[in-house]
């Protein structure tokens, strides 16, 4: 029973007992309640800051200022933590505060903020579109701490595509949008990018051309699609796939425990014909539908992929090896020398090493892309020539000039024999008894 509803009757005047009777309660509960006059809703926000945050409030706004607003709360927090403020605060308070403040300290200094600023809703024709976006995913894949996500979705339609990896390289990167294509059936006529090293070959300020990846320039023309670099601030230019990110996130590998890059690609080829099943919110269609109508429209694909490459120059060392992303490769010894610089060329699977022109030119070795860093990719037939220890002297005597004499190498195995062989005294004659002169039970 609300006893509100009788507010009325104790505001005429009738007595508590019987507003009690009336409500099903104690006199006394029906008194507490409505003789209270109700005090009125409150809205907005709450106060933003308490008495400890008022005593630095000067040095916050001395930082915004100073910052242009860029400075966000949680950097803000950690400086007033630390010496020599020793803020006793809580994070939430700066934040409040920061959140409230920063709009006015940009408009006294002038500055929009773009933030909250309006933008224009913008859609595109079927297959004229399509934006690419990196995830990282942390957890998923036992054994492996973080993987990644590569996403590609077609503006028009909503149409997604993702497939995990554990590289992020610029070989693995194009490779990826090999499959995106084969998997939509065409190539867009343009893709939107943020500006990642795979793709911008260096940061530029605000509203200045952009130089592209020449890699990325030579991709883009083989399959006949142009590169749009979004401008820099605007979160908001490829939204559609940064929140196809989070949709694949949450209903592909929340919950989930896979064994295999492959088992994660799996699983997000079981989920895709659901999300095409669905209505999309914004443009209230079947997403499958409007998709048939977006891959119709791409270009088709080129008869001859493009290998996508990374290319570098490398020293050789005097081990005939040669050091490509903290991994060893080998090269052979009778076709180089010691710190002679190569030309290496990295695909998604395979490491080309070939000499330089200065060189003569020409193919040195072919070895299959380590797949961890650190490991040794070695073929032994590429050492042919060099010394492998087996020739290895000593002297007879502890001063070292007596005659030199081999020890023979069979009669100790492996590294140990080397080790012998080492000591002054290891040709030193030694006497043997056959196996018979020891009968069970007798003392040697």
């Amino acid at each position: 029973m609300n006893l509100q509803e009788f507010r009325p009757l104790a505001e005429a005047g009738v007595p508590w007992s019987e507003i009690a009777r009336l409500a099903g309660c104690d006199p006394r509960t029906a008194k507490k309640y409505l003789s209270q006059r109700p005090r009125p809703p409150r809205y907005g926000p709450r106060p933003s800051a308490g008495k400890l945050v008022d005593r630095y409030v000067g040095t916050i706004d001395a930082w915004l200022r100073a910052s242009k607003g860029a400075l966000c709360a949680s950097t803000i927090f950690e400086r007033l933590a630390g010496e020599p403020y020793r803020f006793p605060g809580s994070y939430e308070r700066v934040k409040e505060y920061v959140r409230l403040r920063r709009p006015q300290i940009l408009a006294e200094l002038g500055i929009v903020d773009r933030g909250a600023q309006m933008h224009r809703r913008f859609e595109v024709a079927p297959g004229s579109q399509a934006q690419v976006d990196w995830g990282e995913e942390r957890g998923p894949l036992i054994g492996t701490p973080v993987v990644y996500s590569f996403h590609m979705t077609l503006s028009y339609s909503r149409d997604t595509f993702c497939c995990y990896t554990d590289r992020t390289d610029i070989a693995t990167f194009f490779g990826c949008h090999v499959r995106a294509f084969e998997y939509f059936g065409g190539v867009p006529e343009t893709i939107v990018y943020d500006r990642t090293k795979t793709v911008v070959r260096r940061h530029v300020r605000p509203r200045a051309p952009v130089p592209l990846h020449p890699e990325a320039v030579a991709f883009a023309g083989h399959y006949g699609f142009g590169i749009d670099v979004l401008a820099a601030y605007r979160p908001t230019g490829k939204g559609r796939v940064e929140k196809a990110v989070e949709i694949v996130r949450e209903h592909v590998l929340a919950g989930r425990a896979f064994y295999s890059l492959q088992e994660m690609d799996a699983a997000f080829l079981h989920w895709a014909p659901l999300r095409a099943a669905q209505v999309h919110r914004t443009h209230g269609e079947v997403i499958g539908d409007r998709a048939a109508r977006d891959r119709a429209a791409l270009r088709p694909l080129p008869a001859q992929p493009y290998l996508v490459a990374e290319q570098h120059l490398r020293r050789i060392g005097k081990d005939c090896l040669v050091s490509f992303e903290s991994s060893m490769y080998s090269v052979p010894a009778r076709l180089v020398r010691p710190f002679q610089r190569v030309h290496v060329r990295a695909g998604d699977t395979l490491v080309t090493i070939c000499a330089l022109p200065a060189d003569g030119g020409g193919l040195l070795a072919v070895h299959a892309r380590a797949r961890k860093r650190g490991s040794w990719v070695v073929d032994e037939a590429h050492w042919d020539g060099l010394p492998d220890g087996h020739t290895r002297a000593v002297t007879a005597g502890g001063d070292g000039t007596g005659p030199r004499q081999g020890r023979n190498r069979d009669e100790v195995p492996g590294g140990l024999g080397m080790l012998l062989a080492a000591h002054p005294q290891a040709a030193a004659p030694v006497a043997r008894r056959p196996l018979s002169d020891y009968e069970p039970g007798t003392p040697a």
